[in-house]
């Protein structure tokens, strides 16, 4: 799955043509048995589970965070080169003063030489609007965790079949060009989220900068993260095996952090060529010029490289962490239950199903619910049945 990732051009429209070679080395026109001895086929299981996904199609899920204005949902226009917010409108001051962080999600289906991509952009309106900012990160922790505990229970449940995954896989924080290095809010806001996504940091508007502010900029902001003990997403290493081109590449990456990024919605006329930039008195910015910001870098990086990554990282670290406290905090649960149980002299159930507070139990949990009762009921009669029996065996 993963080369589909690194190489759309490679794979896509084209992966079932080539398939069909290595199923039957057979029947190839050249003859060469010696080889056919020595092979088995299992060479094609890559094909296979390639040709799978390709069928069944990927999702993904972008959160965006960060200050108003930093041109977060312009940014996310130019990566998917789609236009999300058609219809949306922005507030003047006192509304947006009273307007509650609302969380808005957007879902598109890319097509791309056949390969199917689901992708999911959650805009989280900008905070620090209001003149009291305490604690604006909670509307966005909680949804990231809303969204877990709702897979929890999908994967909990009787029907596992077509799970919706909704877990975000990757927020992008947009930092202000503005400020010196991070503000307190920043830190507070990366702090309260890095356990339970994927952040990767990115300087907004970097075309307010010149180049050497950039790299300044940068360095001090990756110094801070590290002072501050902020865990963005790590880029997995390279292994030794790989050649130097993806070393560098590797490496610029890893340099390149916080990504410089500048957003434009506009194409605009450069050199007799139509590009997407910005228009200013004194020339153009392209944003897909990788010399003037590090767009290119950040859409590669999002998309033909570690995509795959972000998703096994909330996968395998941020949910696993998430499931385990909820199965930790069940098993507490159950205990407590237990001990009351021996205190009071019941025989309660073993396993009490959970309820989370504040959601109406649905209607199979209700069933099984009743269900239990009736079979506790039909077990007590048998009971009584059995003492009889023995007293007067001519009761049953």
């Amino acid at each position: 799955v993963e080369n589909i990732m690194q190489d759309p051009q490679h794979h896509g429209g084209h992966g079932h043509h080539h398939h069909k070679h290595h199923h039957h080395p057979h029947h190839d026109p050249e003859p060469h048995d010696d080889q056919d001895k020595e092979y088995v086929g299992f060479a094609t299981l890559p094909n296979q589970v390639h040709r799978k996904s390709v069928k069944k199609g990927f999702d993904f899920t972008l959160m965006v965070a960060g200050e108003s204005g930093l041109g977060k949902s312009t940014l996310v226009n130019s990566l998917f080169l789609t236009d999300l917010y058609k219809d949306r409108k922005l507030l003047n001051a006192e509304e947006r003063i009273t307007q509650t962080v609302e969380i808005t999600k957007h879902t598109v289906d890319i097509e791309e030489k056949g390969v199917k991509l689901k992708l999911t952009i959650v805009d989280t309106p900008g905070f620090g609007d209001a003149v009291n900012n305490t604690e604006c990160w909670k509307s966005v922790a909680d949804y990231i965790d809303q969204q877990f505990e709702q897979y929890f229970r999908d994967e909990s449940g009787l029907n596992r079949k077509n799970i919706q995954d909704n877990r975000v896989h990757c927020c992008l924080y947009f930092i202000s060009p503005f400020g010196h290095g991070l503000r307190p809010l920043d830190v507070e806001f990366m702090k309260a989220l890095h356990e339970k996504v994927n952040i990767v940091p990115v300087l907004a508007k970097a075309d307010t900068l010149t180049p050497g502010e950039v790299k300044k900029k940068k360095i001090k902001i990756r110094e801070e993260i590290e002072q501050y003990g902020i865990k963005i997403y790590q880029f997995p290493d390279c292994d030794s095996d790989e050649d130097e081109d993806f070393k560098q590449q590797d490496h610029a990456l890893k340099e390149s952090i916080p990504f410089a990024v500048i957003g434009s919605n506009t194409v605009v006329e450069a050199k007799g060529k139509r590009v997407r930039g910005r228009l200013y008195p004194w020339g153009i910015v392209e944003v897909e010029n990788p010399a003037h910001c590090d767009f290119v870098k950040l859409r590669n990086m999002l998309v033909r490289t570690h995509m795959q990554d972000l998703k096994d990282v909330t996968r395998e670290t941020h949910y696993e962490n998430y499931r385990a406290q909820c199965i930790q905090s069940m098993t507490r649960m159950v205990v407590k239950e237990r001990n009351r149980n021996k205190l009071t002299r019941e025989s309660g159930t073993d396993f009490p199903i959970p309820v989370v507070p504040g959601v109406a139990e649905s209607e199979t949990e209700k069933l099984i619910r009743e269900k239990d009762e009736e079979v506790r009921h039909a077990d007590h009669e048998l009971e009584d049945c059995h003492l009889h029996s023995l007293k007067a065996p001519g009761c049953l």
